[in-house]
């Protein structure tokens, strides 16, 4: 677990038809750490490469604790004692489903039904795990800033790092980067044939992966714990 440059926790498929549709789709299977071939889908309004490029080097996953850096003094072994204790006091969280849905500019698999439930089990995360987490500089502060954050995002971002947290969440599993209307319009069209089959419904959340940013950029799924609360 050790040479990563950041660490995040991630809801990722178990594996099934999804996380391997997930990382053919992608291009990249964090599970092994390795490059996938695309699947064919003709009629798509680009190549699966571009249309990808902006989540592909994540895989298939829905944030929830969002990347960051091990405070100094602290290691990635405490960080995986700290979050398999964590795992054992949360439980288990049921929605109705996923859905393919658009999201400011991008496609995503977003849950169907109650979501609170999911948005506390997030809370807990980011708030259980935050002593491990280095304060971001300000370069970092600002490249954030950059979109365009209401004032309750920057005040999440003073206090956890990132502005998309508690109650600013959305469980999402991001499958393109930003496309125009008509593009994605097409895109979604050619997936959801392909979705529809293997969307489970309903959906257990059972358990959350430690992921680890490489040299490379590219995320890895280190551990998956399951959650026995």
């Amino acid at each position: 677990m050790d040479g990563f440059t950041r660490y995040a926790i991630f809801y990722a498929p178990p594996p099934g038809p999804l996380a391997d549709f997930g990382a053919a789709w992608l291009g990249w299977d964090p599970r092994g750490g390795r490059k996938v071939a695309h699947p064919d889908l003709p009629g798509l309004p680009m190549p699966t490469a571009e249309i990808t490029k902006t989540p592909h080097k994540y895989g298939l996953h829905a944030t929830l604790k969002p990347p960051f850096r091990l405070k100094p003094g602290f290691d990635v072994a405490e960080l995986h004692n700290a979050t398999l204790a964590l795992a054992s006091a949360l439980e288990p969280v049921l929605l109705d489903g996923l859905k393919l849905d658009r999201l400011d500019g991008f496609l995503a698999l977003v849950p169907e039904g109650d979501t609170t439930p999911l948005a506390l089990l997030a809370a807990r995360v980011v708030e259980a795990l935050d002593g491990f987490r280095a304060a971001p500089g300000e370069a970092e502060l600002e490249q954030r800033r950059k979109v365009g954050l209401t004032r309750n995002q920057e005040v999440l971002l003073q206090k956890w790092g990132y502005p998309y947290v508690m109650e600013e969440f959305r469980f999402h599993m991001t499958l393109t980067g930003k496309l125009p209307d008509g593009e994605g319009d097409a895109v979604a069209a050619r997936l959801r044939p392909v979705l529809d089959p293997i969307l489970p419904s309903p959906v257990r959340i059972r358990d959350i992966c430690l992921f680890g940013e490489g040299q490379d950029g590219r995320f890895h799924n280190l551990h998956r714990y399951t959650l026995s609360g």
